[in-house]
């Protein structure tokens, strides 16, 4: 069957007109509940559904336009990469789905992340969020495309870039598809300014393996992972209607714990895959400790060593006092 997202692109081309300059942001985000295994690789579908809450104004700012010399151009943070280069390459593979063929419409993709480097947080989902509202923009795309279907796009470059085309809580729906055409993100239409998140960096240096890699080995290794899709779709529509009803009390345990179990299908792959590494846990049963005394604040981790918090407005001045180190986000200020 053929790739729904691949067919949309190919269907808005035919009215797209004389690539122009575009600049587009995405905020980055992190999944509440999360995704952690695909139903199919090639088309990044996940085998459960994932709800996340935006970065605000830590993201990507990326603009592509007509390059002026007949070549391909990619720059990161100012600085032009050559063509090879992990990033530009996958850049351009991506910027490939829009052009007739590879050597046509030579394009200049300039990036910039506003993630501060210390807070050891991936930027491809607002990467490449920004990077498809770029390109349509670049070719004139952005009145045929929606924003849903422009997320059904970004997912071939990065499954968590379908989430980043929203600022607040948007959950991704894994769909049932064979061709992907109804896997893709929309926003929960609720505003939530008490809510906070912060960003407690343990290392900030490249995984010893990538999140892809990792995903891969647990679910082919891991005897725990069979439970997995089924009690993580649960979770996903627990944790939607905890935030619906703006409940933290229920919201926060079903963060932290989903997160701990995606961690645990990992830990029982064989060999044991772990990104958390000994401050992980050092800062995790610092949290624990807090909380027997009153603090309410929880925790989840993707697949780095990271710790990021989960609290409300009042819990502010405590968490700072307790994690000093931490980087606070308002992400329902505006960006």
């Amino acid at each position: 069957m053929s790739d729904a997202a691949k067919q949309l692109i190919g269907t808005a081309m035919t009215s797209a007109s004389v690539p122009k300059p575009f600049a587009a942001y995405a905020p980055s985000n992190i999944a509440l509940s999360k995704y952690w295994g695909k139903r199919d690789h090639a088309r990044n579908l996940p085998l459960n559904s994932s709800l996340s809450i935006s970065l605000a104004d830590w993201g990507s700012h990326t603009q592509v336009s007509p390059s002026d010399d007949g070549q391909d151009h990619v720059t990161l943070g100012g600085k032009e990469l050559a063509l090879d280069t992990p990033f530009a390459a996958k850049a351009l593979r991506f910027a490939d789905l829009f052009r007739t063929h590879a050597a046509s419409a030579p394009l200049r993709i300039d990036t910039n992340n506003t993630i501060p480097t210390a807070a050891g947080l991936a930027s491809s989902a607002s990467g490449f969020a920004a990077l498809t509202r770029a390109i349509c923009g670049c070719f004139g795309l952005t009145e045929t495309l929606s924003e849903a279907q422009m997320s059904l796009i970004a997912r071939l470059g990065s499954g968590s870039a379908t989430r980043s085309f929203w600022h607040g809580f948007v959950r991704w729906d894994k769909g049932t598809r064979e061709d992907g055409a109804d896997s893709f993100a929309h926003p929960l239409d609720l505003n939530w300014p008490e809510f906070r998140i912060a960003i407690l960096p343990v290392d900030v240096g490249p995984k010893s393996q990538s999140s892809r890699d990792g995903m891969n080995h647990t679910v082919v290794t891991s005897p725990l992972f069979n439970s997995w899709p089924d009690q993580a779709e649960a979770d996903c529509a627990a944790i939607e209607s905890a935030i619906k009803e703006q409940d933290f009390e229920t919201l926060g345990p079903l963060v932290e714990a989903n997160a701990l179990a995606m961690h645990a299908t990992m830990q029982a792959a064989r060999p044991a895959l772990t990104y958390l590494t000994s401050e992980s846990w050092t800062l995790l049963e610092r949290l624990w400790r807090a909380r027997q005394d009153g603090l309410r604040a929880f925790a989840t981790m993707d697949a780095g060593a990271n710790i990021k918090l989960i609290f409300l407005k009042q819990a502010a001045t405590d968490v700072m006092e307790i994690f000093p180190q931490a980087q606070m986000i308002d992400p329902f200020s505006k960006p």
